[in-house]
This record gives structure tokens, C-alpha cells and sequence, in this order.
């Protein structure tokens, strides 16, 4: 194994996902606040969002990560699924991580009189290019 390869494997023992919430956009109020890591890969991650999230006339959602290793291309990439069909996606480019670093992103979503129903968040995802 070279030393970039070792490099590379460091990367996901390194990051991880401090916590994310769901705020009312207009207010700031926070909604919902997780603190499971969800950069755990393999495992399956379900949120609860309480129903008075559809009330906002739209919401923002806050996360915080943290990465050991530097990284360069970073990027974090967030889709939204209504019945089985994306309605929205983000994509977040970092670009250069610094080693020891810990960052904030925060977007707003969709307004809720479009997302009234069943709503499905797949999980983030990092592709890093080495």
C-alpha cells in the first residue's frame, strides 16, 4: 500500500458529523437538533422531525463537521425525496479542508407548502479526489 493510499483510508477515521438541526428560517428558532454521527457508513440514519417543522414558511438546516486530515475537493452533497422523487439537492463545495479543522454549512430548504406529505433526506455524502 503506498503512502497516499494510507493517507486516503486516514480521511473517513478522521471526519465526522458533530451534529446537525433544522431551524426556522425566518426566527432561527432550532426545530430539531441530532448529535448522531451520521458520517458513520453502513449504517442506516433516521430523524423524527416534529410535525410544527410544516408550519415554517421554510426552514434551514445547520450542520457542523470536523475532519482530522486534510482534504482537498471536499464537497457535501444533501437530496430530498417526496414520494420516491427528488425535489431538491445540494450540493456544498468546500474545496480545501484544513487538518484539525471544524466548519459550519447552513442552507434553506424548500419552502414547506411544497413539501406538505411524506419527505425522505438521504444521508450526506463526501467524494473526496485524490
Amino acid at each position: 500500500m503506498s503512502a497516499k493510499e494510507e493517507w486516503a483510508g486516514e480521511i473517513p477515521r478522521g471526519f465526522k458529523l458533530n451534529w446537525m438541526n433544522l431551524r426556522d428560517a425566518e426566527t432561527g428558532k432550532i426545530l430539531w437538533q441530532g448529535t448522531e454521527d451520521l458520517s458513520v457508513s453502513g449504517v442506516g440514519h433516521e430523524a423524527h422531525i416534529p410535525k410544527n417543522t410544516l408550519k415554517c414558511k421554510a426552514v434551514s438546516p445547520k450542520l457542523k463537521l470536523s475532519s482530522a486530515e486534510q482534504m482537498e475537493n471536499f464537497y457535501l452533497e444533501q437530496k430530498v425525496y417526496f414520494k420516491g422523487q427528488c425535489l431538491e439537492e445540494w450540493i456544498l463545495e468546500f474545496g480545501f479542508v484544513i487538518p484539525n479543522a471544524t466548519n459550519t454549512w447552513q442552507s434553506q430548504m424548500m419552502p414547506s407548502s411544497v413539501l406538505n406529505g411524506n419527505v425522505i433526506t438521504q444521508g450526506f455524502l463526501m467524494t473526496i479526489f485524490l
